[in-house]
């Protein structure tokens, strides 16, 4: 597996707390949202699952936008129903689909019944309701130097990374994954108009720093973000 190495980093604002890290996100998202609404009558948002999100999403759920006129999907998805505590789903209607941002469209990724390699296509099809380019992609990562389900070791890396490959999902599993998932392919995520990597903590500074340093892809799969030349990348990160 091959990926394009940037010639210089990415671009980095660093706040003093995640309360003006979240603010200061919120606001991009929300003028990307409304660029697009104004522009072409509706926007498009994929955001990460997890802990680290969830006080964006409470800001950005309080922004004053036509969200009835916003799609909402997820990065990525575990393979478990919306009733479960480890659902991306129900994070996202509990934090996200909360006061203003309520009469958005939430677009889901998983399916009740069948297997996450069999809800792939079902899931594409609802996917292409979401406009693209997206408006903005919010990536987080992992300590292991996951970002998305792009996990080390994966089954289905090569296949979910290669710039090639123009399916918008891909099933994966990965031994450090926990269930089955689902996940936009590489190529699919850089097609937006904001991308942003959304960390905090010394931890993840250290595993920036780490990422950012020469070697495999397949090791810290979040290279393959970091180190892509065609969509303009910005990290924020907070103490």
């Amino acid at each position: 597996m091959t990926t394009p190495n940037r010639s210089e980093s990415p671009a980095r604002r660093d706040f003093e707390t995640p309360a003006a890290l979240a603010d200061a996100l919120a606001a991009e998202i929300a003028r990307a949202l409304a660029a697009s609404i104004a522009g072409r009558g509706e926007a498009s948002l994929l955001v990460s699952g997890g802990a680290t999100p969830k006080r964006l999403f409470h800001e950005l759920a309080g922004r004053p936008l036509n969200w009835a006129a916003v799609r909402i999907s997820l990065v990525d998805e575990r393979w478990v129903g919306p009733a479960s505590e480890r659902s991306n789903a129900r994070l996202i209607t509990e934090n996200l689909l909360t006061g203003l941002a309520r009469a958005a469209e939430f677009v889901p990724l998983f399916t009740d019944g069948i297997s996450a390699a069999d809800g792939v296509s079902a899931a594409s099809e609802r996917v292409g309701r979401l406009s693209r380019p997206f408006d903005a992609v919010i990536l987080g990562m992992g300590n292991d130097g996951h970002t998305a389900s792009f996990f080390p070791g994966a089954d289905r890396l090569d296949a979910a990374l290669d710039p090639a490959n123009t399916n918008p999902l891909i099933a994966i599993e990965a031994p450090g994954a926990g269930e089955p998932r689902v996940t936009f392919t590489l190529s699919s995520l850089l097609d937006t108009n904001l991308l942003a990597l959304h960390i905090e903590g010394a931890q993840k500074a250290a595993t920036l720093q780490r990422a950012l340093a020469p070697g495999p892809v397949a090791e810290m799969p979040v290279r393959a973000v970091l180190r892509q030349p065609t969509t303009p990348l910005t990290v924020y990160w907070c103490p």
